[in-house]
């Protein structure tokens, strides 16, 4: 039995969807929302029925036509209210990335998706390829993981939107690439570090280039150099990437089957199932979860993570600090609570405890077999950590009661003890945090209260990101990368 969907958005990107729609016979197009009609008409054509159902209102259309999903393939700036006119209709949601404007926005749509009880997955299409499955496999049997780095090189001349941007290769571009390290390294981001930058030859108005250097659970480094301005000698658009562990080393050109080194030894993973290609898969994989009932890569609560390293990144590199990420976060969740005006969702907000708990136990193909207990809400301490931390939340695993009598504890076992006694009390302010701001958050400077300066837009209203100036009528038709 097929899927009944109406298509919100009908521009460059949703031309794309609407092909991909077409072409999967689990799927029915029943629909298609623009508030320029002539672009919905041209896309029923691209879908192959000029005589497909089109109009302007979302729930009209969904009532009309009888649909059981709603795709979101419009600009940014409108995913938050299209997805939540979806989720209070009783449909589910599949978005295209990123899964709102702002982490604030995005933690709304999650706590919406909990109190209408429905799934809103976005679509991180870079995330199903097989071939980055298998590196993944390669990865877990380096015995372990240290290191993981991406190189991206690009010179694509988009024209458009892309050009005027603000940080075009953060938001537009690495959140593919930071998605992926969390997927290949099955834990999660603490804080981060980056520069950005414009080379003078460049042809975007904003930074083109950045380079970044994470710090996740477990105390593995993420290393991103990316470049949308790079000529010549050009990686794949999934980039370049090695990971390094005790056993040896791992790489993927981002086009061609992945190989590791073992000391010598070809590394030889077990195979993994196919998870189809990009936009197709994330397609295939929401039609099996809204059948089943199953929690699919790219549920909403799951990918918050992705986003917020993407503001996190921003708010290093216009600030010249480490950035930690529980700070971006909880900043974001004031943020959403402050301006919610749904009682419902306003409710589910509140009731969370850490943000984090929220956003990673939920991320259930994450779990490494070396994890000490369950990765959950109920379970999963998250100790505080203050910028400049090193270690992520949960990650200590030294026990607070004293040594025995007469056991001998090494200087680097005991320094490691104090440390876990220190993350583990919220009162206990860290030896790098700067003296001249203990204490009183009042005293603290703005780069940990607000994660990225607010730009106003045109509209007077205020946003975190320069995301192109335009309005939620334009419903995806500007072209995007994906």
């Amino acid at each position: 039995m097929t899927l009944r969907v109406v298509q919100v958005g009908a521009g460059g990107m949703g031309r794309a969807w609407l092909a991909t729609v077409a072409a999967d016979p689990d799927v029915e197009l029943v629909g298609i929302v623009d508030l320029d009609l002539d672009a919905a008409r041209a896309g029923a054509a691209v879908a192959g029925d000029p005589t497909i159902p089109v109009g302007t209102d979302l729930t009209a259309l969904a009532t009309e036509t009888g649909a059981e999903a709603v795709l979101d393939i419009t600009v940014p700036v409108a995913h938050h209210p299209v997805t939540l006119e979806a989720l209070r209709a009783g449909l589910p949601v599949l978005g295209e990335k990123p899964a709102a404007q702002t982490v604030a926005e995005a933690l709304s749509l999650a706590a919406a998706a909990e109190a209408t009880g429905k799934l809103f997955m976005v679509s991180q299409s870079r995330r199903y390829n097989d071939h980055l499955v298998a590196f993944r496999q390669h990865v877990r049997g380096l015995g372990g993981v240290g290191g993981l780095s991406t190189r991206f090189a690009k010179a694509p001349h988009f024209g458009g939107f892309r050009e005027e941007m603000d940080d075009v290769l953060l938001l537009d571009m690495a959140i593919h690439a930071f998605d992926s390290a969390r997927y290949v390294l099955e834990r999660d981001p603490v804080s981060v570090y980056c520069e950005s930058w414009n080379p003078a030859w460049s042809w975007y108005r904003g930074d083109a280039a950045a380079a970044a250097v994470f710090t996740f659970e477990d105390d593995v480094r993420y290393v991103y150099d990316g470049s949308w301005c790079a000529p010549g000698a050009e990686t794949s658009w999934n980039g370049d990437w090695r990971a390094s562990g005790p056993a040896g080393t791992a790489l993927w050109d981002g086009d061609h089957d992945p190989w590791s080194d073992l000391d010598g030894t070809p590394g030889a993973p077990d195979a993994a199932p196919s998870v189809g290609n990009e936009i197709a898969g994330a397609l295939a994989s929401f039609v099996r979860a809204v059948r089943s009932g199953e929690r699919p890569d790219g549920e909403v609560h799951g990918n918050v993570m992705s986003l917020t390293m993407v503001d996190a990144a921003i708010a290093s590199a216009r600030t010249g600090r480490r950035i930690v990420i529980d700070e971006v976060l909880e900043q974001a969740h004031a943020t959403a609570l402050k301006d919610e005006q749904d009682e419902a969702i306003r409710e589910r907000l509140a009731s969370w405890g850490s943000v984090r708990t929220v956003a990673v136990c939920v991320d259930n193909g994450r779990r490494t077999p070396q994890r000490r207990g369950p990765r959950c809400c109920s379970s999963r301490p998250t100790p505080a950590v203050a910028p400049g931390g090193r270690r992520g939340a949960g990650s200590s695993s030294v026990s607070s009661s004293p040594p025995s009598s007469g056991a001998r504890r090494s200087p680097r076992r005991a320094r490691s003890s104090r440390s876990a006694s220190r993350r583990a009390s919220p009162s206990v302010t860290r030896r790098r945090t700067p003296p001249h701001w203990r204490g009183s958050s009042s005293n603290r400077p703005w780069w940990t209260r607000s994660p990225i300066p607010t730009l106003p837009s045109p509209n007077g209203s205020q946003r975190a990101h320069d995301w192109p100036t335009r309005s939620p009528a334009s419903c995806g038709r500007a072209p995007r990368s994906g």
